[in-house]
């Protein structure tokens, strides 16, 4: 015979166990559905991270504006760090008497960016909408969302620029041994000293990248498609006048042939009007035909002009107080078309009266 507490302790379990459910199916379904997940969101981003990006990565962590860059994972096929990291030697950087590499040149800034707190995603940005404040990013793989994976009140775009190339049969076989898009950056390397070179192209680029070669090869051959040039009066003069350098007019380049240890030693070259075809020995060969900026992704929502630059006003802005800083959209142009100096500019629009692209600006 049962207790009286022992039979009330039976009967309250008989009742629990015999309860009906659906309160409990219905509490399980609340407690697992899923959250909507925010974006993360950032005072600054940078999207790029050539030397302009990490230049203003550096700027703004110093100034504690936490910035968050997205380096990109082979965005437009240049890995993270962009041009420089194509470059073998870097011999005209200031701070590296005996030259550096540019892909460690480039590990460097990261390294500075990272020091002061920027944060580095090796994630490339494929959409942005920046008809509102805060503006919104989507990383790649994410952009068919409704909602961005990011936002932020500035946004710096250092996206740069690659240098057009021919795709000649056996260019990328010789790339960086004996072919590259930048006699500035390359032209000093061993392989080209007192060696016969060319350069591809019929601009003011080409005429100075002709001229600046002459201090290093033997000689210098500029190939034309046509039987004038492009560049200005005064540098189409200088180029036809040195005596190191030989015009190929109405030419063009149709293969590169190299050595068993992997270098370039000649050219298959063709006159365009005869249809003459010859051999062209030549140690380097250096393209100088222009650059596409890397701006697709912008085109549709910032003014770009016929070559996808991106416009900017024509004078320079005094550079902001931090206390001024508002959220905004920041633009570089990363890339001078007249010059190999790289470009970064930073501000508020609120504040840009002008702005000069033909010089570095402070950031």
């Amino acid at each position: 015979m049962l207790r009286g507490s022992k039979r009330l302790s039976l009967i309250s379990s008989a009742i629990l166990s015999s309860a009906p459910t659906p309160n409990r199916t219905l509490a399980t379904s609340a407690s697992t559905t899923p959250t909507k997940k925010m974006p993360n969101h950032a005072q600054v981003i940078i999207v790029g991270s050539g030397p302009a990006g990490h230049t203003a990565a550096i700027y703004l962590s110093r100034a504690e504006l936490k910035p968050v860059m997205f380096e990109g994972m082979l965005a437009n096929g240049i890995a993270a760090g962009g041009q420089l990291t194509t470059t073998t030697d870097v011999e005209n950087f200031p701070g590296f008497p005996k030259g550096i590499g540019g892909s460690e040149l480039m590990d460097e800034m990261r390294a500075q960016s990272e020091r002061f707190g920027t944060i580095i995603h090796t994630e490339t940005i494929s959409k942005v909408d920046m008809k509102s404040r805060p503006f919104k990013l989507w990383r790649e793989g994410e952009e068919d969302k409704a909602e961005p994976t990011d936002t932020c009140d500035s946004l710096i775009i250092a996206t740069g620029a690659s240098a057009k190339r021919l795709n000649l049969p056996g260019e990328e076989t010789y790339w960086q041994n004996g072919i590259s898009a930048c006699a500035v950056c390359d032209g000093a390397v061993p392989i080209f000293r007192n060696k016969p070179l060319a350069v591809i192209g019929g601009g003011d680029s080409a005429a100075e990248e002709a001229l600046f070669l002459t201090k290093y090869g033997s000689e210098v051959y500029v190939l034309v498609r046509r039987d004038v040039l492009r560049a200005s009066a005064v540098m189409s003069k200088r180029l036809q006048a040195h005596p190191k350098i030989k015009m190929l007019w109405n030419t063009v380049a149709e293969e590169c042939h190299g050595n068993e240890k992997g270098l370039l030693t000649s050219l298959s070259i063709k006159n365009v009007k005869t249809q003459e075809a010859s051999k062209l020995d030549v140690n380097g060969l250096f393209y100088a035909i222009g650059h596409d900026p890397a701006t697709q992704l912008f085109k549709e929502q910032l003014d770009v002009d016929s070559e996808m630059y991106i416009k900017t006003t024509p004078e320079r802005p005094r550079p902001p107080s931090r206390e001024s800083l508002q959220p905004a959209m920041s633009k570089t142009r990363s890339i001078d078309r007249q010059s190999p100096v790289q470009e970064v500019a930073a501000w508020p629009p609120s504040s840009v009266k002008s702005f000069s692209p033909s010089r570095p600006t402070r950031t």
